[in-house]
């Protein structure tokens, strides 16, 4: 099972030929994915009209969609936070930080193309999906 950030769908909607784009490609049909509510509502947010928001949706809709909020999470988000930063690291947006630190607590690999999680993976035990250059 994976957690397919927004930064890959919206690549892969974008028709972007790119590593992590290819990756998704490669797991669509083979792995479980799994779309969490944040990512369904980052990659929504983002569309032009109602129409192509409706498509999307039901795209993303396919996939097991989970919800990556809660109190136990937006905890421990917050202390990766203060851990990050007393080694100088910010990361950007509350949103990454509770979706690598669901992963991190339900022990899944993230594919993503975002640097925020890159040091979650270095310092928190993110497991990242590998992708090939």
């Amino acid at each position: 099972m994976i957690v397919v950030d927004s930064s890959v769908w919206i690549d892969f909607l974008n028709g972007r030929e790119a590593p992590h784009v290819k990756r998704l490609q490669m797991a669509l049909g083979a792995e479980e994915i799994v779309v969490g509510d944040l990512m369904l509502c980052e990659v929504l947010q983002g569309l032009r009209d109602e129409r192509a928001a409706r498509s999307v949706e039901a795209l993303l809709r396919r996939f097991d969609i989970v919800a990556m909020g809660g109190a136990e999470i937006a905890v421990l988000a917050a202390r990766h936070f203060r851990t990050l930063r007393r080694k100088g690291i910010t990361v950007r947006t509350a949103i990454d930080l509770l979706i690598g630190t669901w992963c991190i607590e339900n022990r899944t690999a993230l594919l993503h193309n975002d640097n925020d999680f890159r040091p979650m993976a270095k310092h928190l035990g993110l497991i990242e999906v590998p992708v090939a250059a």
